[in-house]
């Protein structure tokens, strides 16, 4: 069983060799790994050309949903993976990813948040890993995809591919996995893919953020889908931890891996993640 790994790249340069070592520690090597660069003005592209076992590709169209869609029609994989240029995959990530594809039933799988550059990760991750478990059994045959950590059958991407909606406003993982269950495809949860994620999404201002956070009923709603209602307790929880979840993300010290309070008021040199819904020409 083939794997090909597509990362789409806007500038994170600061991020990518992290991501791209991870795949290189696999213990599977995958079939191919994609660096889809969407007009980076960083370093990005050296970065990815340093890796001998990266095939870059460039998509000039603004917007991650393009990238990805440039990604996946080159991938020549038997499974279609997509993560972020900020996601490391634990070692076993392409072996598991093999045996979640064993079972014929399953068209795309997404799985777990592991977070990092945060102090009290493992609270975090409780958090996250609980509503996710919530929502798979809310959401049932509407479960979504999460393109931190996600892949699918190349056959449902061909099959879903000409369905998609090609514009920002919503969340183009959530719309893949929209669409191909529409077709009957099957999406699943499942926790045997783990994946850390930065935290950085928390480091921007609040109306930026719950703009964010708000995509994900949203694109639900655009859908026609009334299933957006178990979104809600995920907005009132993003709305109220807020302030403390990015008190924790600023104080964080990594070489103490420990929460520091001068931290909090240090200047930072990080430049803000894009919002991918909204980057999009």
């Amino acid at each position: 069983m083939k794997i090909s790994i597509i990362i789409p790249v806007y500038n994170e340069a600061e991020h990518l060799g992290a991501c791209l070592a991870a795949i290189a520690a696999q213990t599977v090597t995958p079939y191919e790994v994609i660096v889809v660069d969407n007009n980076s003005t960083d370093a990005s592209v050296a970065v990815a050309s340093s890796y001998d076992f990266v095939t870059l590709l460039r998509e000039p169209r603004q917007g991650v949903v393009h990238a990805r869609t440039r990604g996946f029609d080159v991938a020549s994989g038997d499974i279609i993976a997509r993560i972020d240029a900020d996601t490391l995959l634990a070692t076993d990530w392409v072996a598991q990813a093999r045996a979640v594809f064993n079972d014929p039933d399953v068209d795309a799988v997404s799985g777990v948040a592991l977070y990092y550059n945060v102090a009290a990760a493992p609270l975090f991750d409780a958090i996250d890993l609980f509503f996710r478990r919530r929502l798979s059994r809310q959401l049932k045959d509407r479960v979504f995809l999460w393109g931190a950590n996600m892949a699918l059958r190349r056959g449902a991407w061909e099959r879903v591919r000409p369905a998609l909606c090609q514009r920002g406003g919503l969340h183009e993982d959530y719309d893949i996995a929209i669409h191909l269950q529409e077709l009957g495809g099957r999406v699943v949860f499942d926790e045997r893919l783990r994946a850390q994620v930065s935290s950085r999404r928390i480091d921007v201002g609040y109306l930026d953020f719950m703009r964010y956070v708000w995509v994900s009923p949203r694109t639900y709603a655009q859908h026609g889908i009334r299933g957006r209602r178990h979104m809600y307790s995920v907005v009132l929880v993003c709305a109220a931890g807020y302030l403390p979840a990015r008190m924790l993300h600023r104080g964080y010290d990594p070489v103490l891996d420990r929460f520091s309070w001068s931290k909090v008021f240090e200047p930072t040199s990080a430049l803000p993640r894009v919002d991918p819904t909204a980057n999009v020409a």
